[in-house]
């Protein structure tokens, strides 16, 4: 009887430890490695689940014995039962068997003064009245150039849509479906009944992205149903005519960049420059990709590019805030050069070490923010930085539109729900007082400043000022006024069409600050969750670098990038010359492409001879050294500089995982440029350096290059 009665205690706590809800989290790739955003995990028979993030990890509250099924567009779906682990990771495998359906408007042969639109509109007559159930079956002969393949036929069979415009996607990049306003699917789009369609809209290229962000680069079809809602009134706001949207484009501007040439050795040895921490350009060449937009040649920081990504430097192990790092090795592009990299790794700080910090957000509410990826975007990017403050935080917020205004008084870190809704009330409307909200912001982080703290504004905006001081020349002026304050400042630029990289882009190299560009909610989270320490909190300022190169072993060189961070030589011993600074964690890498001494070459034109000046090199006790580097920085609230020295010897050595991805970002930036450097090599050439150099990629950031630059052509 005892026996039976601890059997029965015994199965029932095994039930209920069953029955127990608990989190289980993985990770969703494809057969390559590659992570799958926005995936779907369901737990089956039930409306409990998920989507996975851009790194594709995903986290849901299930049961052990539950089934998980998990799919993503264009693979195929995979069940997994609940077991007592609490990590499920899962490959997904590509759907062989797909009905693929291409609806291009390449071809479409109209006079040339008619409007060529990229929205094609179906009504639900046309679909009734059409042979074929299947409503996209339905959209053959209504859509130009559309084309319809079927390797199978059947029930539930899976369905795949690709919208190609006059830019180069890929055909395995699948069009969005949104159905009634919201994300669908394709297999949901087929079996809908076409009686109950009221009209569809076929979305190519930008305007897609104008609509629906980065998920609508591929092209969006827009369904609206009897039971829908007001989708067709964002349609007729938003959706622009190639030619509109082309327009706005031409309105962005940008610093004009000089591209650095060969300098020769023997005449000058020295390279000056200061460091970069800005990682604007490489997410708005993203922007521009992914929206099928011409990219041009000023948007195109080379520097930025290669330092939006991480690199694996050791942290400092001495009283310096920063490591030093130097690789040389061969060129891949060139056979007859090699490629230097100097890398800088800033210390990193648990965010709990971090100094108080006294924030004053500036955020443009002008009518040139009403767009959803300018103020509404910046709206929930903001709530991110919101939910990292402390209790020791204060956070203030300064609007502007036709004049600036106070919106929240500081208030701390431990008030999330008062700041967030202070955000959520704001709106967009009227012309854009930028310099008055500048001055506003910085009174007002001045009023409050934290002499042991961290003192900082971020501004927030397209840059599209209008009112006032609003130049280059004006803004520069002002800001250079303000950093005198010890306010440090951080710029964040949003949207496109009227985007001013030029203006945001002196804001942050001449108000002590770094400048970003947030085209999507994984960015805004990359900034505000991932890099929260390197975005606030500075620990080296005014960091100016100097490479002296040895004639004995090099001919010529040439720094890539950095054409808008160039310093004259005198000016790296001058502590009243500004420079850039270095947020906690953060790492800086420049790269140069080096002639060996002994190499006929293009690159190093003949020296005229000099009545005064010995063009010899002379060998001495330094022969063994390829170049000196040496680095100036300052201490956060220090005015007088501290030098740091680094030697490197002449050798050459097999490229590191961080080498070749380095140099892949800044090749792809000089294709893209058009660069009179990139010696005729392509995309591929690119991908295949970028794959040699992709290593743990924790992040995921290098493998979406990967995917970014095969979209281009």
């Amino acid at each position: 009887m005892k026996t039976g009665l601890n059997l029965i205690i015994a199965l029932f706590m095994v039930v209920q430890l069953h029955a127990q809800q608990k989190t289980v989290s993985g990770v969703i790739t494809d057969q390559n490695g590659l992570p799958l955003p926005s995936a779907t995990v369901l737990q089956m028979g039930t409306a409990n689940g998920t989507t996975s993030d851009f790194d594709g990890n995903y986290s849901i509250s299930v049961k052990v014995n539950d089934v998980l099924v998990f799919s993503y567009l264009g693979y195929k779906t995979e069940q997994v039962v609940v077991t007592d682990a609490n990590t499920i990771n899962v490959i997904l495998q590509e759907n062989s068997s797909l009905d693929e359906v291409v609806i291009t408007v390449l071809g479409i042969s109209r006079s040339t003064d008619e409007v060529k639109k990229s929205v094609t509109t179906i009504k639900s007559e046309e679909i009734i009245q059409a042979s074929n159930p299947n409503v996209v079956n339905s959209l053959a002969g209504k859509v130009s150039g559309l084309k319809i393949k079927t390797k199978n036929h059947g029930v539930n069979q899976t369905t795949r849509i690709v919208l190609r415009g006059n830019r180069s996607l890929t055909g395995t990049n699948e069009a969005l479906i949104v159905i009634d306003g919201k994300i669908s699917s394709a297999e949901k789009l087929v079996n809908l009944a076409p009686k109950k369609i009221i009209s569809t809209h076929v979305v190519k290229g930008a305007e897609g992205s104008a609509l629906y962000g980065s998920q609508g680069a591929n092209g969006v079809i827009i369904v609206t149903t009897v039971d829908g809602s007001k989708e067709n009134a964002k349609i007729s706001k938003f959706v622009q005519t190639n030619k509109e949207l082309q327009h706005k484009f031409l309105n962005e501007s940008y610093t004009k960049i000089h591209e650095n040439k060969f300098k020769i050795a023997a005449t000058t040895p020295l390279s000056t420059f200061s460091i970069d921490v800005d990682k604007a350009g490489y997410s708005n060449v993203r922007r521009m990709i992914n929206n099928g937009q011409l990219i041009p040649a000023n948007a195109v920081k080379i520097e930025e590019m290669v330092n939006y990504f991480d690199y694996n430097y050791p942290q400092p192990t001495d009283e310096h805030p920063f490591s030093i790092n130097t690789e040389v090795v061969k060129t891949p592009w060139h056979k007859d050069t090699k490629l230097v990299k100097i890398g800088l790794q800033g210390k990193i700080y648990d965010n709990e070490n971090l100094p108080a910090a006294n924030l004053t957000f500036l955020i443009d509410v002008s009518g040139s923010m009403g767009n959803q990826n300018k103020l509404p975007l910046l709206k929930e990017a903001f709530k991110l930085l919101v939910n990292q403050l402390r209790p020791q935080d204060n956070v203030a917020i300064v609007v502007y539109a036709g004049a600036a205004g106070v919106v929240l008084k500081p208030t701390s870190g431990k008030h999330k729900t008062k700041i967030i809704e202070a955000l959520d009330q704001l709106n967009s409307g009227g012309s854009t007082a930028g310099g008055q909200g500048i001055e506003l912001a910085y009174k007002l982080a001045q009023e409050n400043f934290n002499k042991k703290g961290n003192n900082r504004v971020i501004l927030a905006t397209d840059g599209d000022f209008n009112v006032g001081a609003s130049s280059n020349d004006a803004m520069e002026k002002l800001i250079v006024k303000k950093r005198e304050s010890g306010v440090f400042l951080s710029v964040l630029g949003f949207g496109y069409g009227n985007y001013k990289d030029d203006k945001l882009e002196i804001l942050a190299d001449k108000g002590n600050g770094n400048h970003a560009y947030i085209d999507t909610m994984q960015e805004a989270r990359r900034i505000f969750e991932t890099e929260f320490g390197g975005t606030l909190f500075t620990i080296a300022k005014d960091v100016k670098i100097q490479v002296e190169f040895n004639p004995n072993h090099v001919q010529a060189y040439r720094l890539i990038g950095y054409e808008n961070r160039l310093l004259a030589d005198e000016d790296f011993v001058n502590d009243t010359i500004d420079a850039g600074e270095l947020g906690a964690g953060h790492t800086v890498t420049a790269l140069y492409e080096v002639l060996p001494v002994g190499i006929e070459s293009e690159y190093a034109k003949d020296i005229i001879d000099l009545k005064y000046t010995q063009n010899e090199t002379v060998t001495n006790q330094y022969n063994d050294e390829l170049f000196t580097v040496k680095f100036r920085y300052k201490k956060p609230d220090e005015d007088k500089s501290i030098e740091m020295i680094h030697v490197q010897k002449n050798e050459t050595t097999e490229a590191t995982e961080d080498m070749n991805f380095a140099s892949a970002v800044a090749l792809f930036g000089m294709q893209l440029r058009e660069s009179q450097f990139y010696n005729n090599t392509n995309v591929q050439d690119v991908i295949a350096l970028a794959n040699k150099g992709r290593g743990e990629d924790r992040s995921g950031y290098r493998a979406e290059f990967v995917r970014l630059i095969s979209t281009f052509k």
